[in-house]
């Protein structure tokens, strides 16, 4: 696993990209000089560092001068007659050790001034040892000639990557502007570079696929194991066993997935740069997320939101923005609501459509809060999900008031939901856990509704409370750092010690039981038990430790169950 240089495309640490350093992957080489008609002319031959001849060439200059090194910067193809070269051969092997300790590219000579028919041994030598190409010229050439053709070439290519960072830029800068989903960000990844590029989150489960023409199957299989497999220290890595580029997805901080392009060999520039934009894009979309929304809805869901995110001063500052828009939170007790459309309605519906009926929805409970004299906040949350935040009278009953919205809301809107309700709060600074719960509550029964009018906290179990937090980075970071090892261990040998663990946790943690589950006699069981403890590292015997064994299993299992190409 390595990162790329920018500057000679190959395996080093680097932090940045300059447009400089991205032009001189593509730079001339020595062999392109040597291929000009201009140099060609010269009857150029070479004499030394024939095996250094793809060295690239920042620029060429003209030098008769003896001291000429102090002069460079590194990079320079140097042309010379020689003229004003020593005739000491200490002193010759002295300049082109000079050259080649300040980084020029080569050294060509023109014989017929200095050198009649061929240069001497001590400068042939001098450029062997240090590791310069070196060229002689048998025919008188222009100078001039040859600079104008490098240079040309070097503008011509610097100009080239100018166009094609500003294509770059354009592209993204205009995904970014529209909002561009996922999808779309990796269709433009895979048209502009004519390879497959994935999405996966932190659990190495696939979130968007553009195949660039593979096929799918293919792609994916097997997937969760062999992106285990890679993983690189760094941001931006190229996995050269596996020919994945793959880059973290993340801002603030928080990074949440990673993008892969699958590359056929080590990737250029061009595609380091590609995959980084994209990355950067996704992640400023998920930032800057907004949906489509009546100012109304906006305005409520903006206090909402302020509210769980503590974005107020004061819990006085929010009461008093709630009451400008006509909704009254002092004195009243709280209660969180959060409406999300039933499992097989989101199922129907593409991006655009769920977002246009959770707009629907978010009105019609508004509408359904105003009939039954229920001043309240209604705005969306996410694109999954509708908050409501119901004031009610200090003697009124949370049950009744959740009962009679439900029944209105559905007489309004025809599409299937589910209405889940969080705990009822006295106070602003506690309906941030109003709301966690009412969207907990809301996840869970969405998947499996038994046609009540609302649902509380107390229907939820651990194992709903993971489903409903597989999507968190940290969760997902969780699962990695107690059983990574381990699926790493099945995954290399094909092994079964995750099952294991799971029937050993599953029993109890009672040895004789978990082995008869495991069809195993005892000694094969325990011994099994021995090379799951030397794997993760830890003590089998321990309460806390198998709890957090058994937790990070669970949310295991949640992973898979939501994506079941992994």
């Amino acid at each position: 696993m390595h990162r790329v240089d920018r500057t000679r495309c190959k395996p080093t640490t680097v932090h940045t990209y300059s447009l400089i350093g991205y032009s001189q992957c593509v730079l001339p080489t020595i062999a392109d000089v040597l291929a000009l008609d201009t140099v060609r002319r010269g009857n150029p031959r070479v004499v030394a560092g024939a095996d250094r001849l793809d060295t690239r060439v920042r620029w060429v200059h003209v030098g008769e001068v003896t001291d000429i090194a102090h002069l460079l910067r590194g990079g320079e193809l140097v042309l010379t007659t020689g003229i004003a070269l020593p005739d000491a051969p200490e002193k010759l092997a002295d300049y082109v050790a000079e050259l080649a300790a300040v980084g020029a590219s080569g050294l060509i000579v023109e014989l017929g001034r200095k050198f009649i028919r061929e240069l001497p041994r001590c400068v042939i030598n001098a450029a062997e040892e240090h590791g310069l190409p070196l060229i002689t010229l048998a025919r008188e050439t222009p100078f001039v000639q040859i600079t104008e053709s490098v240079h040309a070439r070097i503008i011509d290519i610097q100009l080239e990557e100018l166009r094609a960072s500003e294509q770059l830029h354009e592209v993204f800068t205009e995904l970014s502007v529209e909002g561009a989903s996922p999808a779309e960000v990796l269709s433009q990844v895979a048209r502009l570079s004519g390879r497959p590029v994935l999405l996966e989150n932190l659990a190495h489960q696939v979130l968007a696929c553009e195949t660039a023409g593979r096929d799918t199957g293919t792609l994916l299989a097997s997937w969760e194991t062999r992106s285990r497999a890679v993983a690189p220290e760094e941001r931006t890595a190229y996995d050269s066993a596996s020919g994945w580029l793959v880059t973290m997805v993340g801002a603030r901080g928080q990074d949440w997935g990673r993008l892969i392009l699958l590359c056929d060999g080590e990737p250029g520039p061009r595609d380091i740069v590609l995959a980084e934009r994209a990355a950067t894009t996704l992640a400023l979309g998920r930032l800057l997320e907004r949906h489509q929304e009546s100012l109304e809805r906006q305005a409520h869901g903006t206090i909402i939101t302020g509210i769980l995110t503590h974005a107020y001063a004061d819990p006085d500052e929010a009461a008093a923005r709630a009451r400008a828009v006509g909704v009254p939170l002092t004195g009243r007790k709280l209660i969180s609501v959060v409406l999300r459309l039933a499992e097989q309605s989101e199922n129907l519906l593409d991006g655009q459509e769920q977002i246009a009926r959770l707009g629907e929805l978010a009105d019609a409970a508004a509408a359904a809060c105003r009939d039954a004299r229920l001043p309240a906040l209604v705005g969306a949350l996410d694109q999954n999900r509708v908050g409501v935040l119901l004031p009610l009278p200090p003697r009124t009953f949370a049950e009744p008031a959740l009962t009679s919205l439900a029944d209105r809301l559905r007489v309004a809107f025809a599409t299937p939901f589910v209405l889940a309700a969080g705990s009822v709060v006295e106070s602003l600074r506690d309906v941030r856990r109003s709301f966690m719960e009412a969207e907990q509550v809301a996840d869970v029964a969405v998947r499996q509704p038994d046609g009540r009018a609302f649902y509380r906290l107390p229907d939820l179990r651990l194992r709903g409370l993971l489903h409903l937090l597989r999507d968190d980075a940290r969760l997902q970071t969780f699962a990695e750092r107690e059983l990574g090892s381990l699926l790493a261990h099945d995954a290399q040998r094909g092994g079964d010690l995750t099952r294991i663990l799971r029937i050993y946790l599953d029993s109890g943690r009672n040895k004789a039981v978990a082995a008869q589950k495991a069809h195993l006699s005892r000694p094969a069981f325990y011994d099994r038990l021995r090379r799951l403890e030397r794997i993760l590292d830890t003590d089998l015997d321990d309460v806390e430790s198998c709890l957090s064994l058994h937790v990070a299993l669970l949310a295991l299992e949640s992973f898979r169950r939501d994506n079941p190409r992994t």
